[in-house]
Order: C-alpha cells, then structure tokens, then sequence
C-alpha cells in the first residue's frame, strides 16, 4: 500500500511538497499558513505549474498562437495575465467572461467567443471589441451577427461549430459531438454546409474555419483524429463545390487530466502529435492545403495547478447495514457541494491528504462529506483515508483549480471561498472570500 504522506506528483501541483515536519508547501507557502491568514475552505494555485503547462501545451501543437485557453474552467483577472503574459489565445464561453477578460486587457484579436445562446449585447460585444473569432453555433445567431457587424460598418470573422457526429466515450454530460445535444450545427444533414454557404455570402462576416469538440475528460487522440477527419471532408467540399479555401481549424479542447494516483497522465507530445499528423494526412488525402490547426484546453491547463484546503469538524462512524462493510468513517468539513458540485454531478472522485502534519493512522473506509443540508453533499464517496484525521485537522484536494470555483454557489447561505496563488515562497491573493454583506448586499428593501 501507497504511503498516505507521499503527495502523487502527477495529480498533485508541480510545486507540491511535504516537509520535514509533515506540512504541505505549495512553492514553498505553508497550506496551514494559508488557512489560517484566509481561511478556509481554500483554493490555492501554484502560478509556475499553471504557466509551465500552458508552455508544454504550446510546445507541443507548434507555439502559443495555437493554443487558446478555455476560461470557462477557471477565470480571473490574474490568471488571464498570465495566458496573456504565456503568449497564449483565450476562449469566451459567455459575455461576463469575455468582459473579465477585456477588463484585464487581454488583446481582444487573442480572443474566441462560444456559446449556443449568445444574445445581442453578447454579439455586439464581440463586434465593438475586436474579438478574433466568434463560433457561430446556429443559423440564427449568423444572421444576427451580420446585422450587428453590418450596423457597426466592420466585417467579423467568425468560424462554424459542427456537430461531427463523434462518440468521445466520456460521461454524457461533457460529450458534446454527438447529435442529440445542444451544441453546433449538424455535419451529417448538411446543415453544417449550408451555413458556411451562407457566411461566404453575408457582406459582413469573414469564415476563416470550422470548429468541433468531442468532449472533456478524453484520454487519447482517437476522438479528435476521427472529428478531424470529417470536418475536412466539408473544408474539401466548400472548396470543390465554393472555391473556397478556409485558413483555420478548432479542434476544441476536453483533454483529460488525473485526479487520482491510479490514473495515468495525458502524454500531451504523443496526443498532439498524432492529432497533427491526422490533419495533415487527411488534407494530403482530400487534396486540399492543411488548415491552421487551435486546440482549447482549459482543465488540462489549470485543475493540476490548484488544491483546495478544508476544515475538518466533526467524524463520525456510521453503521452501514453491509456485511461486508459494517461501518462507515463520515468526515465532515467546512465546504462541500456549494464549493465542489462535481462529485455530485458526475461522480467525480478526488486525491485527498492531510496537510497540516504526518498521518500515521491505519486506513479505513471513509467518506468526506459537507455541511450542506443534503445527503448528496458528497466530496469523496469512498475512500481509503487514516483514522487518526480529526477534528480541527486540514485536508487538501488535489486537482481543484478546474471547474470548481467557476461552478459555485451560495447554497445554505454558503459564501465562496478566497482563491490565492503562491510562487516562489510569495502568496498573491486572486480572488477575495465572500462575505455575508455580500450576500445581504442583493437584498432589495
């Protein structure tokens, strides 16, 4: 068995370490330190992992301008500085994170803009601003953002999001090529086709590409080879049947990340290698020029890069009516669904240590659970963890800096919790711990 002191290299930050005398470091900073100057629950990043991911990734799909972060997995003032100052692009996913970004002035040419539903102060935005690409994800929103660029005297370039029919064999709630889902236009009805005919014809948008995504949590570049296939097979067709060569194509992102010790990590030198090869196999075979190809990792990018730090209250040992697993360890702490609603949603599981000491306790069977008044408040449903963790004791999740802030909530009154780096010995705080006047600042008297 695993010593439960050692801290996963490959799940944990890249600047994670236990010290001499049992305490985490991330970079050098103390987590109970942290705790207790911000309290807890906790998200710390490590800023040198998060920026030596984002040169990995670029690195290995040719250089930064190929790479574009996804900021719907985290986003702040901060850390879109640091895409910018990593000479990487940024996604959009909604308007308040396209204004985030242009608040913390990240060219807006380096931007691309998503979503399945954007209203018009959305495309407006994107117009008056300058963005690089807005993903037309349905026949309506084309028609409007020509008007809107029309009204605005400029031309917009945008791509096309298609729908290529891939099985990403990911949970059903992050696969998003399949058909009967709400994202892009459909590659296999010819609808995909007809769109891009109709943006080579509006006076007031430029098709510069296509774009696709297969999924999240994807481990092996099958997927994206197989989308990438039949999305060129419609660049060989708006070229034969258009005269029409498009400069780009967006393969998305969705490459997957470990969250724990027995999952292995992504090979991201393989995986982009074989996703170039594919695309530039496929244009040799389809006789056409191979298009500029951008990828939109966001979690593989950011959720290594920061653990979340809780209090533990009360523990508990629970009958659990099984013979073969009579009790049950329930440890509460002080965060829970409003701070991590993934395990709830996906069943998502998490690598969680002590932090403020050495644990030498014997390993029972174990559930951490929130405060939150829900039985489904459940951040680890089953795990193996020593029995001598207690009241008052720090426990890390590693993994945290993806999908965790940025899905949120103040459910039971809960207010969300400070987000900090460290580098270098140096703490940065990013974001600010809510407070109840923050809550009781919305009330209308």
């Amino acid at each position: 068995m695993a010593d439960f002191n050692e801290l996963p290299a490959h799940v944990w930050p890249r600047n994670a370490k236990r010290e001499e005398d049992g305490v985490v470091t991330i970079a050098g900073v103390p987590l109970p330190d942290l705790a207790e100057e911000f309290q807890t629950p906790l998200y710390v990043f490590d800023e040198d992992d998060f920026r030596s991911r984002c040169q990995d990734m670029a690195r290995a799909f040719g250089g930064p301008e190929h790479v574009h972060y996804a900021s719907k997995a985290f986003i702040s003032k901060k850390i879109v500085n640091w895409v910018n100052e990593e000479g990487l692009c940024l996604d959009a996913a909604s308007l308040n994170e396209l204004k985030i970004a242009l608040a913390a002035e990240f060219p807006a040419e380096r931007i691309t803009t998503h979503g399945n539903n954007k209203d018009e102060e959305y495309l407006r935005l994107c117009v008056d601003a300058g963005v690089g690409h807005v993903v037309i994800d349905n026949e309506l929103e084309l028609e409007e953002l020509n008007r809107i660029a029309g009204e605005a005297g400029k031309v917009q370039p945008v791509m096309i999001r298609v729908k290529p029919g891939v099985d990403a064999h990911t949970h059903e709630f992050i696969a998003t090529a399949h058909e009967d889902q709400k994202f892009g236009i459909s590659l296999a009805t010819g609808a995909a086709f007809a769109a891009a005919k109709r943006c080579l014809e509006a006076d007031n948008l430029h098709l510069s590409g296509l774009h696709c995504h297969v999924g999240s949590q994807v481990f092996n570049a099958e997927g994206f080879k197989l989308a990438a296939e039949r999305v060129m097979g419609l660049y060989r067709q708006i070229y034969t049947e258009l005269g029409v060569t498009l400069e780009e194509l967006d393969l998305g992102g969705g490459f997957g990340i470990p969250y724990m010790p027995y999952e292995e990590a992504l090979d991201i030198e393989r995986v982009a290698g074989d996703m170039l090869g594919a695309v530039k196999d496929t244009a040799e075979e389809l006789g056409i020029a191979a298009p500029f190809l951008l990828v939109e990792p966001g979690r593989s990018l950011v959720a290594g890069s920061a653990v979340t730090v809780y209090r533990v209250g009360t523990v508990k040992d629970v009958e659990t009516g099984k013979s073969d697993l009579p009790l049950r360890r329930y440890i509460s702490v002080d965060g829970g669904m409003s701070d991590n609603i993934r395990p709830a949603l996906y069943g998502s599981a998490y690598d969680v240590r002590v932090v403020n000491r050495f644990s030498d306790g014997e390993e029972v069977s174990s559930r951490v659970v929130g405060f939150h008044c829900e039985s489904g408040d459940i951040l680890l449903e089953d795990g193996e963890l020593p029995n001598d963790i207690q009241s008052g004791d720090l426990i890390a999740f590693a993994a945290t800096g993806g999908y965790q802030y940025m899905m949120s909530s103040r459910y039971n009154g809960a207010v969300r919790p400070a987000v900090v780096a460290t580098r270098v010995g140096q703490t940065k705080p990013m974001l600010r711990r809510e407070t109840i006047e923050d809550l009781l600042s919305l009330e209308v008297d």
